[in-house]
């Protein structure tokens, strides 16, 4: 008798354990890409920073869009699988153009997000 309660508490337990992770697994699901905005500062205009970058992120995999600003600066964003959005936060500051030079990046507004927002990547003008 005491062994088929174990079992039965042993099975509850897997039960109750199978449906938490399931609950976490479904939560996470819900948005497994992350969204983020960029500013890259320095020597990144005239030196095919944008056209790099579009080619960075299409290897990564990611979507996305850039951009020069008159002030000097690359603006744009980035939408993936956080692991592959960190790559390229990581190229975007460390990396970048062959003739670059980044002083800093800049990174905002980052979000979770359930679907890609944004098709492809590309440049803006």
């Amino acid at each position: 008798m005491i062994i088929c309660n174990l079992n039965i508490c042993w099975t509850s337990l897997l039960v109750l354990l199978t449906l938490v992770i399931l609950f976490a697994m479904s939560s996470d699901a819900d948005e497994k890409y992350v969204s983020v905005d960029f500013e890259v500062f320095g020597n990144v205009q005239g030196v095919c920073f944008r056209m790099y970058t579009e080619e960075e992120g299409k290897n990564l995999g990611v979507t996305g869009w850039v951009k020069n600003t008159r002030q000097g600066t690359v603006v744009g964003q980035v939408q993936g699988p956080p692991e592959k959005v960190n790559e390229m936060k990581h190229w975007l500051s460390k990396v970048g153009s062959p003739s670059s030079r980044i002083d800093r990046a800049q990174f905002s507004n980052e979000r979770r997000i359930s679907k890609l927002e944004i098709r492809g990547f590309g440049t803006r003008y």
